[in-house]
């Protein structure tokens, strides 16, 4: 009689808790926009704390110009154009030498020259703009943060992360759009 008691307190547990509705699963709460918003203005404080350093070493060199570029950059003009010839415009092909320099003048890449289509293939984007600037035959060095060079990864090889960089471009000639059309 035990055995049947015991039997049947187990049947009806078991009746009782299978028949419990089941409750919806609630949607799991990610919290992604939080971290990314984190992130985000993590990034604007180090960027901005990268800003005031590089502004502080510009003002302590007391023999160069440097001019402020409203994408994020200072340049100054190691040769400037007096003929008056225009800059390169979007698609057009231009042929220019760059070397790239830590802050403390440390060559990074030594001088090499490439032909680059304006604003049509990937480069330094910082470089990007400051190409725009130039005229055939000027040199211009660049000053670049790192949010403007090559960011939160570097180059994977040389360029450490968030490493700001100076450039020495020299603008060697330009194809302009037409020209590349004919060829």
């Amino acid at each position: 009689m035990k055995n049947k008691t015991i039997l049947f307190i187990l049947i009806t547990l078991l009746v009782f808790v299978a028949c419990e509705k089941p409750q919806a699963r609630r949607p799991k709460q990610h919290g992604t926009t939080n971290f990314y918003n984190e992130v985000l203005k993590e990034n604007k404080k180090l960027n901005a704390l990268e800003k005031e350093r590089l502004e502080k070493w510009i003002s302590q060199d007391t023999i160069t110009e440097y001019k402020a570029s409203p994408h994020g950059f200072w340049y100054t003009y190691v040769t400037k154009d007096t003929l008056g010839l225009s800059s390169p415009k979007p698609e057009d092909v231009v042929l220019l030498s760059y070397s790239i320099s830590n802050m403390n003048n440390g060559l990074i890449y030594e001088r090499r020259e490439i032909s680059y289509k304006v604003d049509k293939e990937d480069f330094i984007p910082a470089l990007q703009e400051g190409v725009k600037l130039m005229k055939k035959g000027e040199t211009i060095t660049f000053v670049i943060p790192s949010y403007r060079a090559f960011g939160v990864t570097g180059d994977g090889n040389k360029i450490a992360v968030n490493q700001p960089i100076q450039s020495t471009v020299t603008l060697i000639d330009i194809k302009s759009k037409k020209d590349n059309e004919i060829n």
